[in-house]
C-alpha cells in the first residue's frame, strides 16, 4: 500500500461532469484528484461514443463527445489536476470532520476532506468472454486490464478482440513480452486505422503473430495457464501457448462498489438534496446521472449546474473559517488571474 496522497478534494469519474468540477473547485482555490476506471479521460463520452454529436451545451451549437471532452481539458488546465486512470474506488472510510480516506484496488490511499462522486451510471466493468473455466484463472493469468506493464515482461501473452483497446496493449506489450500473439475473428478491426498499420508491421518484420480464430477452452492448472484452445476460422483447431491472456470484449456499465460505500440508495442511484447535492453523508457529493431527486435530468448541462452548487458547500468544508464571497469571471480580476487571461 502507498502512502496516502492528499488532497483537498476528490472526483470519482473523469467524464465532463467531473472535470466541469474541477473548474468550479479551482475558482475556489479548492484542489482536486480525479479517479477513474478507465485508461482515458472522458468518461461515457470518450469510450463509447467519442464521435458522437452533441447539441444542447449551451452556446455550442454542435460539438462532439470527444470535442467537449477535450475543451473541458483545456478549461481547467490552469488548475492542474491530478489523474488516477485505470483505477477504482474500493472503499472510503470517514477518518476525520472532515476527512475521509479513500482506497482504490490498485492500492492507492488518498486523503479529502470531500469526496465528489461524478461516476455517471456507475462504473466501467470489463465483458466476460464467453471461455468455459476462464474464472479459474482470473487475477493471476487472465487480465481484463493492464495495470503494469512490466508485470508481463518475458511473458507468452494473447491479446484476444480487435478495438482500441487490444491493438494498444498489443502495440505497447510487444516490446516487453517473451512472445505475443493477437487473435481476433475476423480480419477488420474496430481500432484506429494507424494502430491496425503498425500492428500489421509488427507481424510483417515477425515480432508479432496475428491469428484468426476464437478460443474454444484454456488449459492449465492452479489458475496458471499453459496454453488457449482455439478454432481457426478455416476449420482448424490448434493451441496457443501463452502466460496470460488478456481479453478485450468491451465493456458494461455496472453500479461497481458504489453500494458499499454506506450511503444511501435509491435503487443504482444515490439520493441528494438540491442545495448542494450532497448525500446522506456529510462531506460526500454526488453529480451527474449517478445522483437521483425530484425532478432530476439526465443531462450533462445539468450535471455541471450541479458540479457549481456542489464546489460552494465544498469551501465550507475545505476553508471553515474563510468567508466565501461570490464573484463572477466576467469582472472579478483574481478570477481571472486564477484562469490566466490577465
Amino acid at each position: 500500500m502507498s502512502d496516502p496522497i492528499k488532497t483537498d478534494v476528490l472526483i470519482i469519474g473523469a467524464g465532463p461532469v467531473g472535470l466541469f468540477a474541477v473548474f468550479e473547485l479551482g475558482l475556489l482555490d479548492i484542489k482536486a484528484h480525479l479517479v477513474d476506471i478507465l485508461d482515458k479521460i472522458g468518461g461515457q463520452c470518450a469510450e463509447l461514443y467519442p464521435e458522437k454529436p452533441i447539441y444542447d451545451i449551451p452556446g455550442i451549437p454542435k460539438t462532439t463527445a470527444q470535442g467537449l471532452v477535450d475543451a473541458l481539458l483545456t478549461q481547467i488546465k490552469p488548475f492542474g489536476p491530478q489523474f488516477h486512470l485505470n483505477d477504482m474506488v474500493e472503499t472510503i472510510e470517514r477518518i476525520g470532520e472532515p476527512l475521509f480516506r479513500v482506497k482504490t484496488d490498485g492500492g492507492k490511499l488518498f486523503e479529502a476532506k470531500v469526496v465528489v462522486i461524478a461516476a455517471g451510471g456507475g462504473s466501467f466493468q470489463p465483458k466476460r468472454p464467453p471461455m468455459p473455466g476462464i474464472e479459474a484463472y482470473e487475477g493471476q493469468s487472465v487480465h481484463y486490464a493492464v495495470r503494469k506493464m512490466d508485470a508481463f515482461r518475458g511473458q507468452k501473452i494473447l491479446i484476444v478482440g480487435g478495438g482500441d483497446s487490444a491493438l494498444d496493449w498489443t502495440l505497447n506489450l510487444a516490446p516487453v513480452a517473451r512472445h505475443l500473439t493477437l487473435l481476433h475473428r475476423r480480419s477488420e478491426f474496430r481500432a484506429s486505422p494507424d494502430s491496425v498499420n503498425k500492428m500489421m508491421a509488427l507481424v510483417g518484420q515477425g515480432k508479432i503473430d496475428f491469428v484468426l480464430g476464437q478460443v474454444t477452452g484454456l488449459e492449465g492448472e492452479g489458475g496458471k495457464l499453459k496454453a488457449a484452445n482455439v478454432k481457426g476460422n478455416d476449420g482448424s483447431t490448434f493451441h496457443i501457448a501463452c502466460d496470460a491472456l488478456l481479453p478485450f470484449f468491451g465493456l458494461t456499465m455496472k453500479l461497481g462498489p458504489v453500494a458499499n460505500w454506506g450511503l444511501k440508495m435509491e435503487g443504482e442511484l444515490i439520493p441528494v438534496e438540491t442545495a448542494a447535492f450532497e448525500t446522506s453523508m456529510p462531506g460526500i457529493f454526488a453529480i451527474g446521472d449517478i445522483n437521483t431527486y425530484p425532478g432530476k435530468l439526465k443531462l450533462i448541462l445539468c450535471g455541471f449546474h450541479e458540479g457549481a452548487m456542489m464546489a460552494q458547500k465544498a469551501h465550507r468544508y475545505i476553508y471553515p473559517d474563510k468567508k466565501l464571497v461570490f464573484q463572477y469571471t466576467t469582472s472579478s480580476s483574481s478570477l481571472q488571474k486564477k484562469l490566466g487571461v490577465v
